[in-house]
């Protein structure tokens, strides 16, 4: 019963402690940054040292259930805002603290328990977090208790398989202690350059030695979690680079040994397959090592001997990587390739790129080992690994992802751009690059050269994925130097019409459906990647030139006749919804150019076409639903409302001159939004994140389609916005908000013209009259909307006040004695004491507000 007693005492306790104070609703995922927020009128108990003592007493004296709770009040009485505290009080405060934690470590039994061990790991980062070093410094056990934090974060390192996640708030520790040490001002010595390098030899150590246990037990790799991993090395990295020199002496000294072990098993006679992977991990975690610490230069005070230090280490990650691929094909491991091009990654934003760094001291050391002088040098380094992965690695997809990701970096940036420009300045080097670029283009399409480009039944459809970001990579270096050249655009596009070709004589003869299925989807992944990059209005109508109107009937045919097949439907439709967007105006074609109602049209007759054909499969299964019909439904919501957006189209051009394409595309969304439920509206991200946006645009510009939806319909699309004006998703809730406020408006103008009873206004509004006539038989509709957005505002934590505030003005007006209802249903459902104040807010929002939806008004009643 005691037990009992003292749980819920110090639950009640750590509940207080854990109270939003001043309701500033703080992220609780965010755990290393809260500050308590403790009442003032607290002051006197956190200022008595009892307090503290009582618990850490309570720590020492109960079983782990019990002292964990005390840990964690604990960790939050170290949290507590500075500013309840004088200088002084908070030194004597700090000063408790450390004392505890003292006595603690002194008598570390309580920590063998995995909750005490966590907590307690969380309460010396916290400690840094609401203290400075200087002021830590400054307390008298100091240098006693920096000495057992050093030692206990060494063990916890070296038992790497215990309680992995608590190694984090450890490592938060230091890495704020050694980011502190620049603004330290006090004389007393702060001992961090003694522990600190220990702290780095520790976790590199102990990665190294987990490595043999993890393969010959057969363990989980920490490898394998490659978030934590980074996250670690983050913080690694800030430690690392104190006593920097340390640091890279112990690093070279591991790497040497290690490269030695495993270039004597390459080449011993009886090659044990245990040890090399053994070496080849531990190898793998040196070179994510050396990334780091080279990737750390960011982010700390360096120097030009730091910076000779990192070209020692990166010479070595240079000479690995030639060692590696001398092995293809044989041989290759994953986990060293995914650290190379990490370590990659890191020397890349470090040193490349930067017109500050070509005399850094990185490359001198590189210069006399590897011959690489400068930027450029490292660049073709980049490149040559880049081809080789995809050559030799097709069938390693993290490799190939990755690769392509780093190949996508690098053609991505003004740094970059300069690169290669400069590379392209010289005419010979140019000719060479591009002959050289569509000799590879034309070889790429062959599994044989780069297999991850194949079409063969070897690959799953899900590898022709990596196509997209190759050849947005390859796009942007052509479009280095293109200009105008449609010969050369015309040469890079050779192997794509080569394809195209293939498929058109496949349709027309024989039909290997299989064969022109693969085919066709590498096409769409491709060309969707090569129109991704494609951002100037030059370089976009060269595309379309290129694909209208031969290529895009063989899209069109695909869409008819695999429908039923996702994988081969996704890729085509986003390959549209791609040539729909309207970014950096590059479809803004010229006056005496049609294109755009042309790629419209196109557009519309693919979209009507899924549209006609996903509706013929009858009801789906849950957890079918989604991927043969929702997914391409929402990308055709997506496409259309690109096209609505984009301003390059005139759509009242279509009913001037009876072309149907507009009419049929907005009957096709209305047909696939009938089949789709509420629930899976909201359900579905994806499709929510399409679909509300479209109806924005649609009752922003084309009022006259609502106008004329048939009562059901309507009455579906209020529904939906009703249910999405209360989504989590600010994306969803902002655009029903904006959408509500287009109809109401509509209505409002309407109505305002009706009163003019003039012959013009009752011709005008002819047009509103079905929508007026639906909302008097449905008044429900709106006043549901209203309460719900009255309620948002008053009751929640509304994160789109302005959004939800803009279409409650026209509710209010349209509805003026529903209005006062629902004004007298909120205040008397207020307690009597907050009654008046609500009463007054109401009349507060109504001051000065006139009888109309002009800017003015608009601005002054979002201002009340």
């Amino acid at each position: 019963q005691q037990q009992s007693l003292a749980m819920q005492l110090l639950k009640l306790v750590l509940n207080c402690l854990n109270f939003d104070f001043i309701g500033n609703s703080a992220d609780e995922s965010a755990d290393d940054l809260c500050t308590v927020q403790i009442p003032t009128n607290w002051r006197t108990i956190f200022l008595e040292p009892e307090t503290l003592d009582l618990f850490f007493d309570l720590y020492h004296s109960l079983p782990p259930v019990l002292s964990q709770l005390a840990l964690s009040c604990l960790v939050q009485f170290a949290s507590t805002r500075r500013s309840l505290f004088s200088n002084p009080e908070r030194a004597k405060y700090l000063s408790n603290l450390i004392k505890g934690v003292k006595q603690i470590l002194e008598n570390p039994q309580g920590l063998s328990d995995p909750g005490n061990y966590h907590e307690f790991c969380r309460f010396l980062a916290r400690l840094k977090t609401n203290y400075q070093l200087g002021e830590l410094v400054m307390v008298k056990d100091y240098p006693e208790v920096i000495q057992l934090i050093a030692n206990f974060t060494i063990t916890s390192l070296q038992h790497w398989e215990f309680a992995p996640n608590s190694v984090h708030y450890l490592l938060t520790l230091w890495q704020r202690m050694v980011a502190s040490v620049p603004f330290v001002k006090t004389a007393e010595p702060h001992l961090l350059d003694t522990y600190a390098p220990e702290i780095t030899k520790a976790y590199i150590t102990s990665r190294l030695e987990c490595v043999p246990v993890v393969i010959r037990d057969g363990l989980e790799d920490p490898l394998d979690d490659t978030a934590t991993v980074f996250q670690q090395l983050e913080q690694l990295c800030t430690v690392s680079r104190c006593e920097y020199e340390k640091t890279c002496t112990l690093l070279v000294q591991l790497f040497d040994q290690n490269a030695q072990n495993y270039q004597k098993l390459l080449h011993s006679s009886s090659r044990n397959p245990i040890e090399i992977t053994v070496q080849e991990g531990r190898l793998a975690w040196l070179v994510y090592f050396v990334g780091t610490f080279v990737g750390g230069r960011l982010t700390y005070t360096s120097t030009d001997e730091h910076d000779a230090m990192d070209g020692e280490l990166s010479c070595r990650v240079f000479q690995l990587i030639s060692l590696m691929d001398a092995q293809l094909p044989q041989s290759s491991n994953e986990k060293v390739e995914l650290a190379i091009l990490w370590f990659l990654d890191q020397f890349r934003k470090t040193y490349v790129g930067d017109q500050l760094q070509h005399t850094s001291k990185v490359y001198a050391r590189m210069s006399e080992v590897l011959g690489i002088t400068d930027d450029n040098h490292v660049l073709e380094t980049f490149m040559t690994k880049i081809v080789t992965n995809l050559k030799y690695r097709g069938r390693c997809e993290p490799v190939i992802s990755r690769t392509l990701q780093f190949l996508n970096d690098l053609s991505v940036g003004y740094p970059f751009y300069c690169i290669w420009h400069n590379i392209f300045k010289n005419n010979k080097v140019k000719i060479n690059m591009i002959e050289h670029l569509n000799v590879h283009i034309l070889m790429f399409q062959q599994s044989k050269h780069f297999p991850f480009l194949g079409v063969s039944d070897n690959y799953s459809l899900s590898d022709l994925r990596c196509r997209t970001v190759f050849y947005t990579a390859l796009t942007r270096l052509l479009m280095v130097d293109l200009g105008e050249d449609e010969d050369e655009f015309e040469n890079f596009m050779l192997p794509l019409t080569v394809s195209f070709e293939s498929v058109t004589q496949i349709f027309n003869s024989r039909f290997e459906q299989e064969e022109a299925k693969r085919m066709l989807i590498g096409l769409a992944r491709d060309l969707r990647g090569i129109a991704f990059a494609l951002n100037t209005k030059t370089s976009y109508t060269m595309l379309f030139d290129w694909i209208y109107p031969t290529y895009i009937s063989v899209l069109q045919r695909a869409i008819e006749l695999w429908y039923r097949e996702p994988a081969c439907t996704t890729p085509v439709l986003k390959l549209m919804a791609e040539f729909m967007q309207n970014r950096s105006q590059r479809l803004n074609f010229d006056v005496s150019s049609p294109n755009g109602i042309l790629l419209f049209r196109e557009a519309s007759k693919m979209i009507c076409t899924y549209g006609n054909q996903i509706l013929s499969l009858g009801t789906l299964s849950k957890d079918q639903v989604y991927p043969l019909k929702l997914k391409g439904i929402s990308i055709c919501y997506s496409a259309l409302k690109s096209a609505l957006c984009g301003n390059y189209v005139s759509f009242g051009v279509f009913k001037l001159y009876g072309d149907n394409h507009f009419d049929n595309v907005l009957q096709a969304f209305v047909k696939m939004l009938l089949s789709v439920s509420h629930s899976d509206l909201l359900q579905y991200r994806k499709l929510s994140q399409s679909y509300y946006p479209l109806l924005e645009c649609l009752t922003q510009d084309h009022m006259s389609f609502i106008t004329s939806l048939e009562p059901h319909v309507l009455i579906y699309i209020l529904t939906s916005i009703s249910e999405g004006l209360t989504a989590v998703d600010t994306i969803v809730s902002s655009s029903c908000c904006a959408s509500l406020d287009y109809i109401v408006s509509y209505l409002f103008k309407h109505l305002a013209k009706e009163g003019k009873k003039t012959l013009r206004c009752r011709e005008i509004s002819q047009d509103g009259q079905r929508l007026l006539h639906f909302m008097q038989q449905n008044p429900e509709v709106l006043q549901q909307m209203m309460s719900i957005l009255m309620n948002t505002i008053i009751f929640e934590d509304c994160r789109n006040q302005w959004s939800v505030s803009r279409p409650l003005l026209g509710l209010i007006l349209l509805n003026e004695k529903y209005f006062s209802e629902l004004r007298a249903t909120l205040i008397s459902s207020q307690p009597d004491n907050k009654r008046e104040v609500l009463d007054q807010c109401f009349r507060n929002l109504m001051e000065g507000v006139e009888q109309n939806l002009l800017v003015k008004n608009r601005d002054r009643y979002v201002h009340n």
